[in-house]
């Protein structure tokens, strides 16, 4: 099999696809930059492609069907940048891929922390040397009562490591996990906004989910409220969320996803406009803590994703069973 990598990040995947690619027989080329109408015909007589997240509509997805490529790659556990109707309308399979939960659990129990202690008001004002202790008070993640929204593979792995902080946890989702309900108290949407203290976002990008945090969820949330996401940006309204910031309904926020973020996070700006003004703006509060899609980011998960990546499209040429399949 032939397999072209966009996006590819010389200094941490290049070698690992090196090393997939040769140990399980895939010929490999690639281009550090996003599928675009320029360079689309790179792929041309290869039979599959792999991005990281990024859009590829119905035109993109059929240029490169008309190229010959034959199978689309997710390198991610996101697939939801790929146009499905158009893929499965030209019989091209679509995988993606998954990585130990821990990496995100543990990132978003960190942002949790900073939350709580105010870190970005602390490393800010040590930055000019302000070693007072006005305004840097912070409360104890032990006494909050936490809300884990979706209890999937990262959302019960937040939920075990939490545990031994010794707070309550509330946890919400469509189907309840008989593990989590050991250490955790299954509750509604109205007793999650009205009862927690910190509410961290676990759940995928579904329709039924967009804008899960709204105008309407907001104001019934406790006043100081503090917003974990490590999810995905679709599922707050951005706009809402900056008035409840400004209003001061919510206390503290860290995002490390952002409604619109495609485009911008993994590319270098620091000489350049940020065209999302929601972002200039989140990134101006001094009780929000904003990173770079950087949740996944460890050692152990770019090993997966890339692993992932070439079983999962090697297993879609040879046929068989394929964990890694989204769509066939």
């Amino acid at each position: 099999m032939k397999l072209f990598a966009y996006a590819v990040r010389e200094f941490d995947e290049k070698p690992l696809f090196d090393k997939w690619c040769a140990k399980l027989g895939v010929e490999f080329a690639y281009s550090t930059e996003y599928p675009t109408p320029e360079n689309i015909e790179l792929a041309r007589g290869y039979d599959a492609i792999s991005t990281t997240p990024y859009a590829l509509g119905p035109e993109a997805i059929r240029r490169f069907h008309e190229l010959g490529v034959k199978y689309l790659g997710a390198r991610a556990i996101g697939f939801d940048h790929f146009d499905l109707p158009t893929a499965k309308e030209l019989g091209m399979p679509v995988t993606h891929v998954f990585y130990p939960p821990s990496g995100v659990a543990n990132y978003a129990i960190m942002l949790m922390l900073m939350c709580c202690r105010k870190m970005r008001q602390i490393l800010d004002r040590n930055v000019v040397q302000d070693y007072t202790l006005e305004g840097k008070m912070g409360k104890e993640l032990s006494n909050s009562t936490v809300a884990v929204l979706g209890t999937g593979k990262i959302g019960g792995t937040v939920i075990r490591h939490l545990s031994g902080f010794g707070c309550r946890m509330l946890a919400y989702d469509l189907y309840q996990n008989p593990e989590v309900a050991q250490l955790a108290e299954y509750a509604d949407l109205e007793t999650i906004w009205r009862e927690a203290d910190i509410i961290t976002l676990h759940m995928p990008a579904n329709p039924e989910d967009h804008h899960i945090i709204n105008a309407d969820s907001l104001s019934k949330m406790k006043d100081g409220v503090i917003l974990i996401n490590t999810a995905r940006g679709d599922l707050i309204d951005t706009s809402a969320l900056i008035e409840a910031i400004e209003s001061r309904k919510v206390g503290a926020a860290a995002l490390d996803v952002l409604e619109q973020e495609s485009g911008l996070y993994y590319a270098d700006l620091k000489t350049v406009p940020i065209p999302n003004h929601d972002l200039a703006l989140l990134k101006a509060f001094p009780n929000v803590i904003v990173t770079p899609h950087t949740a996944f980011y460890t050692e152990e998960a770019v090993e997966h994703m890339v692993a992932g990546t070439v079983k999962g499209l090697l297993a879609c040429e040879q046929g068989g069973e394929n964990p890694y399949l989204v769509q066939g």
